[in-house]
């Protein structure tokens, strides 16, 4: 991580105080540069504070502690298969690719899907892919993956997703009306079917079917 090395104690601080405590998320988050995914924007001074931020095409860069507490509550193990819907910057995903055997990482607008992968590139996270697609549907080709991401906020959990979730599998995501505060929303897949847990409120941009218009 740039920025100065106070900068960098400070990121690591806001974190563990709002409960990132997973060891390996915590090295994750250290060794993916934020700053690198704002770079050139009017909020690039921000980069390594715990709050969203604008990006391009009316989307944002999650609340870093936000993005430790999904990434903690998915438990990726090193041997897993990811999938994130709503590529976004690519922060998310860079941080998932520390942890993940693999990810793939969907995204609507094609700009942002050209921006991470160079993103991706430069950094040399050669296990990330970004792809131009619905994430809504999922990414059936590439299915069942161990764990699952999603970005967006969805009225409820997308049944598409829910069928691409490996038995044993788990997804994040947060759910409910996009005016309103949402929940984010841990589920595993049992050999029953599907165990949900709330995990604490949050406000994401709404899951949009369809491809954007840039």
């Amino acid at each position: 991580m740039s920025g100065t090395a106070e900068q960098k104690m400070q990121f690591l601080y806001a974190l563990r105080s709002k409960g990132v405590t997973d060891k390996r998320v915590l090295t994750a988050m250290e060794e993916i540069d934020r700053g690198e995914f704002v770079r050139g924007g009017l909020f690039a001074d921000r980069a390594y504070e715990d709050m969203p931020l604008p990006i391009a095409c009316g989307q944002t860069i999650s609340q870093p502690s936000v993005v430790g507490l999904m990434t903690q509550a998915l438990n990726v193990r090193p041997r897993d298969k990811v999938l994130e819907v709503g590529t976004g910057s690519g922060y998310q995903a860079a941080i998932l690719s520390k942890l993940a055997r693999r990810v793939y990482t969907v995204e609507r607008h094609r700009r942002l899907v050209k921006e991470a992968q160079r993103h991706f590139d430069r950094l040399d996270l050669t296990n990330v892919t970004a792809i131009l697609g619905d994430g809504s549907h999922g990414l059936p080709e590439q299915a069942p993956f161990d764990r699952i991401l999603v970005t967006a906020a969805a009225e409820d959990t997308p049944g598409p997703l829910l069928a691409q979730l490996r038995e044993g599998g788990i997804m994040v995501l947060p759910v409910g009306q996009s005016d309103t505060v949402q929940s984010l929303i841990r589920v595993t897949r049992t050999p029953h079917g599907f165990e949900y847990d709330e995990l604490r409120p949050v406000r994401f941009v709404p899951l949009v079917e369809g491809l954007g218009q840039e």
